[in-house]
């Protein structure tokens, strides 16, 4: 027996779809459990009946798959929203962090990232022997 807790309309819907039986879309229906028995006397009534019950329960499980959908797409939206503002703040914040940072400390940050790739340079006033500027 599966134990696994389902979390979602989503995951609930389909583990349903993967194990519907007649008794389950009766259960949807709301009646009792639809016995069906296949013999040659079964009157052409029976059958529709039977047919109509069936595209009744498809069409519930139907419905009930895309309420999920909707569902999980509001929710995929909302974490997109949440991501892109999140990522809008860590932009601003990037920018900021090189604006105020030191040549040499973006030159040693540089390295750290990317010790293979050499650090773009940056334009420095010439220094004399001594170490004062020319």
């Amino acid at each position: 027996m599966n134990t696994k807790m389902y979390q979602t309309p989503m995951e609930v819907a389909v583990y349903q779809l993967h194990n519907f039986n007649i008794s389950f879309f009766s259960s949807l229906l709301g009646g009792d459990v639809v016995s069906v028995k296949l013999d040659n006397s079964a009157s052409g009534a029976s059958v529709v009946a039977i047919d109509n019950k069936i595209e009744q329960a498809m069409d519930l499980v139907k419905n009930h798959l895309m309420y999920a959908v909707r569902e999980e797409v509001e929710v995929l939206k909302e974490q997109i929203r949440e991501l892109v503002e999140k990522n809008s703040q860590l932009e601003r914040e990037n920018t900021l962090l090189k604006t105020l940072a030191s040549p040499e400390q973006l030159e040693k940050f540089q390295s750290r990232l990317s010790p293979e790739e050499p650090a773009p340079e940056t334009p420095q006033s010439p220094e004399a022997p001594d170490g004062s500027a020319v």
